[in-house]
């Protein structure tokens, strides 16, 4: 089978020779502990270590759908103990150097008032030439001819705007500016749509990806209803439209306890949650338990088993293996791989997967 085949065949809950083998990467940390290990140093980034560890590749449509132009980052102040920085969403943030802290406050967010998002919204112009890439008639013929999965990446109707508002102040805005909220995600509809109408007319498109990370481990920054009033029916819109390129999979990149919200998605067309953190209080086992064929999973593993040896990840792949041959997950660790998991128990958690699941064992390098 083709990536590509192997790909939807196990998303459709068909038969497969074995699963896809992916993973989602891991955090910047954890490549400074593994180059002390083994790992060899130009291996430093995840689509490089993606390379490294044979993983499944995908490919993506080359389309840009952020802030054109981005505002330029720069450092305001510069003192021993932290700089303050405009980055290239338009924020303004303290980075501390002092190792007090790693985690930036943020002193000023780019979008603050109505005012602020009519002028913010100039740099999502879904027609603005350079979104597209200038050999994009090449591109369609190499996206067509793929024997990957073709992706389109779709935003966010609301965890990017966060972002751009800060999440203190963007669920004031929800309650005390409501308009204003649902005028942002109406007018990411329209760029959205706008700008993928020569991509879906002209490339075979397998999957729709979203972004999101708007839950926590009690659930998510605003109410179900909340999301069903406001954001389920624009999803639908835009996966609706998605669809007309042949898309059958939408997923949505979301951390955290995603339970009570999985419903909302799955009615508006996005049918496929990821990374399934069950650190933060996702249950892969709970989601096929209510809502069977009808939700597909990409993730499961927990990443803190990890860190815990061979015995812990034993038990948890041996806790999965049998959700993920009943189809519709292909698994992997559920977030991004911390520095506290050593390189020898990446790689014992590597080749047990593909052990128990029938993947080949590849050679790794580049």
């Amino acid at each position: 089978m083709t990536h590509r085949e192997r790909w939807l065949a196990t998303l459709r809950f068909e038969p497969v020779d074995h699963v896809p083998d992916e993973e989602f990467g891991y955090w910047s940390d954890t490549f400074v502990r593994w180059h002390e290990e083994g790992l060899p140093a130009e291996v430093d980034e995840n689509h490089i270590a993606d390379r490294y560890f044979r993983f499944a590749p995908r490919m993506q449509v080359p389309v840009n759908i952020g802030l054109l132009p981005a505002f330029e980052t720069q450092v305001v102040e510069e003192t021993e103990k932290y700089r303050i920085v405009s980055d290239g969403d338009g924020n303004l943030l303290q980075q501390f150097t002092d190792g007090t802290s790693t985690i930036p406050r943020y002193l000023r967010f780019a979008i603050e008032s109505r005012a602020d998002w009519e002028k913010f919204r100039e740099r999502l112009d879904p027609d603005d030439p350079a979104r597209y890439p200038a050999d994009w008639d090449a591109r369609i013929a190499e996206l067509n001819a793929s024997e990957m999965p073709v992706e389109v990446h779709l935003g966010s109707l609301l965890g990017t705007f966060r972002n751009w508002i800060g999440f203190e102040n963007i669920a004031i805005m929800c309650m005390d500016q409501p308009d204003l909220i649902q005028d942002m995600m109406e007018y990411w509809v329209y760029f959205i749509t706008t700008l993928l109408k020569r991509a879906v007319e002209q490339v075979r498109i397998d999957a729709g990806a979203f972004w999101e990370d708007i839950c926590f481990n009690k659930g998510c920054m605003i109410s179900p209803k909340m999301f069903r009033d406001w954001m389920t029916p624009r999803y639908q819109r835009i996966t609706d439209f998605v669809r007309q390129a042949g898309a059958e999979i939408f997923y949505v990149d979301c951390d955290g306890n995603i339970m009570d919200v999985v419903e909302c998605w799955l009615d508006g067309g996005v049918n496929t949650m990821f990374p399934v953190e069950v650190a933060g209080g996702s249950d892969p086992f709970e989601m096929r338990r209510r809502w069977g064929s009808h939700v597909m999973m990409l993730g499961g593993v927990n990443k803190r088993a990890l860190a815990k040896g061979p015995t812990a990840i034993d038990e948890e792949l041996a806790r999965l293996v049998p959700l993920v041959q009943q189809g519709g997950m292909i698994p992997h660790v559920d977030h991004r791989v911390p520095p506290d998991v050593s390189f020898d128990d990446y790689l014992y958690y590597l080749k047990r997967k593909r052990e128990l699941l029938g993947i080949p064992q590849p050679e790794h390098g580049l």
